[in-house]
């Protein structure tokens, strides 16, 4: 047991759960792309980041906390 390598399951189902967050994904680089000539340095894509991510993060959270011991 002492060789047994632990690994981290929420990076697998990061990958695993990113698939049902298209959508988000799609605006957040429809932002990107808008504003990739923004030389002011004003316009930013956050929320859209930030909307991806928490896609992400609820699908995992679903499926995690059942891992955990």
């Amino acid at each position: 047991m002492a060789d047994e390598e632990v690994t981290d399951p929420k990076a697998l189902l990061e990958e695993r759960s990113k698939a049902k967050c298209v959508s988000q994904w799609y605006e957040y680089q429809k932002c990107v792309k808008r504003i990739e000539n923004d030389e002011t340095g004003h316009k930013h894509c956050t929320g859209q980041y930030f909307d991806y991510w928490q896609c992400v993060d609820k699908n995992v959270a679903e499926k995690l906390f059942g891992l955990l011991k």
